[in-house]
């Protein structure tokens, strides 16, 4: 997303909030949210849709709208949005980013409390003064605190989506160099796929003249607020966003043996090293010598490295001493699932729920992207603030689907007929098995009650012969929520036991890894999504890949790597099943 882009969606989202804690107007308030999605998720720069006038085209945007978009693009602000910060303390507007923490909470601290700065706000919570107000209790203080710490901790580390943009952004800048650079790639946590990440690491193999040249191209991206260092072999900057990126360069023939150093982690290079000791070997970031005489034998190529220890080369998700070197010293490592290995997407969400771009969009966009199938998974009935279905509008949104079938099957691709349907809180579905049985696969989710344990309301929804995955099993969402009290070794076995997937939810980074290998070596299945409510979030799938591969996820127990007929025989297997049961 460009800098204006994000920008201007910050300040559309930041006056709806305004507005609400305000108690204006919600049709105002859903307008302003609906063009902070819309801009946060345009694929290109908001000055040139302007221009173009692809802006006053898109629905959702209206004059008034534009008049703001335009007031921004020639002056750099909007007034409207300068007025209404002045009628909300500043302090208390940084506590909406919190979890648990809306605007109607706020208004009530401010009204009620007095409450004028985040640390008052935080102090009465834990001095028990909301207790005293209708509707609070110690119960829903202690849930905001909990929100408020997971969220102070989130800003400490990059949630791996955000890192990996923000990455792809620099490389792109580095990538400008052409031949100056012979390789280039990130590093350290970032490439092992970790959830989150704390600094950004580049590698960069290019000849020893070209790296001041290179070091001076790094330090002058103009995303760069601050060069914190700046040298012939490492330097480090701070992005506009507050993020660290560090770059290092070596000479092509230290590539291999930098990159596996760099990558780490540190448990696992610490083993590497012991067993090239044991071989009479020393292995750091220059290159594999031997002990004896010094002699430098390999560290070109990553694969080097581990070959000359006698070993298979580990993918880099995997390098946290969990197992993988006693295999990879037998040659017994598992094919891990890879970005081609998936052939449609199973979650995704269209305006006709809560999602950004059109059905039309979202099954094109998935074409493009090589996809043999897409499920639309729109939200059902009890998502009222998700704009959900009920049974007449599935069936409506049913023959928009037979119309874009029509064009695309003869091309080979496949829109399958799908919900997220709820979980209710006694583990019931938010619609009729007669509804359900007439889709191709369904996605069953619980969307409330997140104080409550979980694990048989979720077992209750397994059993529905028509549920084929369980949407964010645990709740979790990093940064925002640790998830609902579940027993997942539970789910895990249900799973199995009723053919039903779990999904590796790439936005909200659940499953997590620890949970995506007890399911595999369950034998239970997963389905990895990006839960795509636009359609540049389809593009996510290979994070969500890279996640799974930290799980050591192998393709055969991941449904979307199976083409059509297989997902389909995915589907009737279950059926069949428990109609017999």
């Amino acid at each position: 997303m460009s800098k204006k882009n994000q920008e201007l969606a910050r300040i559309f989202e930041r006056m709806a909030d305004i507005l609400e804690f305000l108690g204006e107007n919600q049709y105002r308030i859903r307008t302003y949210r609906r063009v902070a999605n819309l801009l946060s998720e345009l694929p290109e720069d908001v000055e040139s849709a302007f221009k173009t006038k692809k802006l006053h085209k898109m629905s959702g945007i209206g004059s008034s709208t534009l008049e703001k978009i335009e007031e921004f693009l020639r002056t750099g602000k909007i007034t409207k949005y300068e007025e209404l910060r002045k009628k909300v303390p500043e302090s208390l507007l940084e506590l909406l980013d919190a979890p648990g923490v809306g605007p109607k909470t706020l208004r009530i601290a401010y009204d009620k409390l007095g409450i004028k700065t985040k640390e008052d706000f935080i102090k009465a919570l834990k001095e028990g003064k909301f207790n005293k107000i209708k509707g609070f209790g110690p119960q829903k203080a202690e849930k905001i605190l909990k929100g408020l710490e997971i969220w102070e901790k989130s800003k400490e580390r990059i949630p791996l989506i955000e890192a990996h943009f923000l990455a792809q952004e620099v490389l792109e800048h580095m990538k400008k160099l052409g031949n100056a650079i012979q390789n280039i790639s990130v590093a350290g946590s970032l490439r092992r796929k970790k959830e989150t990440i704390g600094d950004i690491d580049i590698l960069v193999s290019a000849p020893r003249e070209r790296w001041a040249e290179i070091h001076e191209h790094f330090t002058s991206y103009d995303g760069v607020v601050e060069v914190l260092a700046k040298g012939e072999t490492k330097s480090s900057v701070v992005l506009q966003s507050g993020r660290q990126v560090d770059l290092r360069t070596v000479e092509p023939k230290q590539w291999g043996s930098a990159l596996q150093y760099f990558t780490g982690s540190k448990q696992h290079n610490i083993r590497i090293r012991d067993i090239a000791k044991e071989k009479g070997l020393k292995i750091n970031e220059y290159g594999v010598f031997r002990l004896d005489t010094g002699e430098r034998i390999g560290g070109e190529r990553e694969e080097e490295v581990y070959e000359l220890l006698g070993m298979q080369m580990p993918p880099p998700e995997i390098r946290e001493d969990w197992g993988e070197i006693e295999l990879a010293l037998e040659h017994k490592l598992p094919r891990l699932v890879e970005p081609k290995d998936v052939k449609g997407e199973l979650h995704m969400h269209t305006n006709w729920s809560d999602g950004v771009n059109t059905l039309e969009e979202m099954v094109h966009t998935a074409y493009k992207l090589g996809y043999q199938y897409i499920v639309v998974g729109d939200h059902s009935q009890s998502a009222r603030v998700a704009n959900g279905l009920d049974p007449e509008r599935y069936k409506k949104q049913w023959k928009e689907i037979e119309r874009l079938n029509k064009e695309y099957n003869p091309k080979g691709f496949y829109i399958l007929k799908g919900a997220e349907v709820d979980i209710l809180p006694d583990g019931s579905l938010d619609l009729p098995d007669e509804i359900l049985e007439e889709m191709d696969f369904v996605i069953a989710s619980i969307h409330s009650r997140f104080e409550q344990d979980n694990t048989e309301r979720i077992i209750k929804a397994m059993r529905n012969p028509y549920v084929n995955m369980i949407g964010h099993p645990t709740g979790r969402q990093y940064g925002y929520r640790e998830g609902y009290p579940v027993d997942i070794n539970k789910l895990i076995e249900e799973a199995k036991r009723t053919n039903t997937a779990l999904e590796l939810n790439t936005q909200r980074m659940d499953l997590s890894s620890e949970n995506v290998r007890k399911a595999v070596e369950a034998g239970a299945h997963i389905g990895i999504t990006t839960d795509a409510h636009s359609a540049k979030q389809l593009a996510l799938m290979p994070l969500g890949v890279g996640l799974a591969r930290r799980g050591w996820a192998v393709p055969e127990l991941v449904i979307n790597t199976y083409d059509l007929d297989e997902l389909m025989k995915f589907v009737r297997k279950k059926r069949e099943k428990l109609a017999r049961a």
